[in-house]
């Protein structure tokens, strides 16, 4: 009987002010993202949409998107946009909310879809306040 052992899934992130990152997946699980196609459905989507984010086990986190063709095609000459930023960690394991959500501002003007950047947010983890925390 032979076993095979998978590799981990890589992922390569295109950042913006730095070079590319390749991550372990299952080792930046998501937290937050947004996506929409231009199409009615994504496989003949002309232009495709992201925003995600992500974090590892010391809560630093890789705030990232892009707007890439689709399969249905675009024109010649069409560019898309990509970009990321790497937010660090507060310390203990915490994440800097303050600065994931300027990130992924800053990301949603790189591919030029605040209303995107907004869901993003929004998908974010529910900050608890008050009496009852």
């Amino acid at each position: 009987m032979t076993t095979t052992t998978e590799s981990p899934k890589r992922v390569k992130i295109t950042m913006s002010d730095r070079r590319p990152l390749t991550i372990v997946e299952n080792e930046w699980p998501l937290v937050a993202s947004a996506e929409q196609h231009d199409g009615a459905v994504e496989c003949q989507a002309n232009h495709v949409w992201a925003i995600r984010v992500r974090q590892n086990a010391i809560g630093t986190r890789i705030v990232y998107g892009w707007l890439r063709e689709g399969r249905g095609g675009s024109h010649a000459g069409w560019r898309g946009a990509e970009g990321g930023f790497l937010v660090a960690a507060l310390g203990g394991g915490e994440a800097d909310e303050d600065e994931t959500v300027r990130a992924i501002r800053r990301v949603g003007g790189i591919i030029e879809d605040s209303k995107m950047a907004d869901e993003c947010i929004a998908d974010l983890p529910a900050e608890t306040i008050g009496s009852e925390s």
